[in-house]
């Protein structure tokens, strides 16, 4: 099933985010996490693409599993990881595996990388007019509620980000946020430039201190005051922090769903105890 037929219904959906394994010998774990994960009943189930490359053998394999688990699978593919003859075979790979939907992203620049070389796409514009060209997918895009760390203001990444859906985006994935005001400010930012696809909210349950502390640094996120508290108060404390990290991301979702906003992705990181603590909080809200 496509992912634009999931969000274009008025119910509430919740997704999930895995990411596959490094080395092909892991890649039965994975797959059994990809198991636990469909027991949740998700609405789809995506699976990322190594920024470097070094795990973007597997991302098909995921999303085969995730399919034959009876979910939903969106495949990630970016351009810093891939050359243009790489997006041709995966793609190839995705139409004979039937995997519909596709996250196109340009991905995280590496370190001193040469990037773009002449085989590659520059922007995400670029790999998802070709992902158009080549098949009937669905298509998603990201985009940042804080603005592109790249941008220099919010209206630069909003046009930007016209552009992407104008280029064949079906729909639209969130950065994670910690503050719901920055979403509904986004959102409305949004609808004035005319982008009208469905903009699904990022959340990500931050359940240990060194979690929160590299988000905030790899993200630059504004994070809130009262979330704060809750890593001094319980950072050195595993279990409490898990806990209360679960309950602040279960606190973000009934306050989205609450204003209006139907559609959840959890980047779950591969923890399907923690995806699923979130959703039985959400027992009556989310009807699995």
């Amino acid at each position: 099933m496509k992912v634009s037929e999931i969000l274009n219904k008025d119910n509430v959906t919740i997704s999930c985010e895995i990411f596959p394994p490094k080395m092909g010998t892991q890649l039965e774990n994975y797959k059994a996490v990809v198991a636990e994960m469909a027991k949740l009943k998700p609405a789809y189930l995506s699976c990322t693409y190594g920024a470097t490359g070094g795990t973007s053998d597997y991302t098909v394999e995921i999303a085969d599993t995730i399919n034959a688990c009876g979910i939903p699978a969106i495949a990630h593919l970016t351009c810093v990881s891939s050359t243009k003859e790489k997006v041709h075979s995966v793609i190839a790979e995705l139409k004979e595996r039937s995997i519909e939907n596709i996250l196109a992203l340009r991905g995280d620049i590496p370190e001193h990388a040469d990037f773009p070389l002449p085989d590659q796409y520059k922007h995400a514009i670029e790999l998802i007019r070709e992902i158009k060209e080549e098949g009937d997918f669905c298509i998603g895009g990201a985009c940042y509620p804080e603005g592109h760390p790249e941008a220099k203001t919010m209206d630069e990444d909003l046009d930007y980000l016209k552009e992407k859906v104008e280029a064949g985006c079906d729909f639209l994935t969130t950065q994670l946020f910690f503050d719901n005001n920055i979403y509904y400010r986004f959102l409305y930012k949004a609808l004035a430039k005319g982008i009208e696809v469905p903009v699904t909210a990022g959340i990500m349950p931050l359940t240990t201190a060194a979690q929160v502390k590299r988000s905030i640094s790899l993200t630059g996120n504004l994070v809130p005051k009262k979330f704060i508290s809750i890593v001094d108060r319980f950072g050195e404390h595993p279990a409490a922090m898990k806990q209360a990290g679960i309950a602040y991301a279960t606190e973000q979702i009934i306050d989205l769903v609450a204003n209006g906003v139907n559609h959840i992705h959890i980047y779950s990181m591969n923890h399907p105890d923690v995806a699923g603590k979130i959703m039985d909080n959400l027992s009556e809200i989310y009807v699995r």
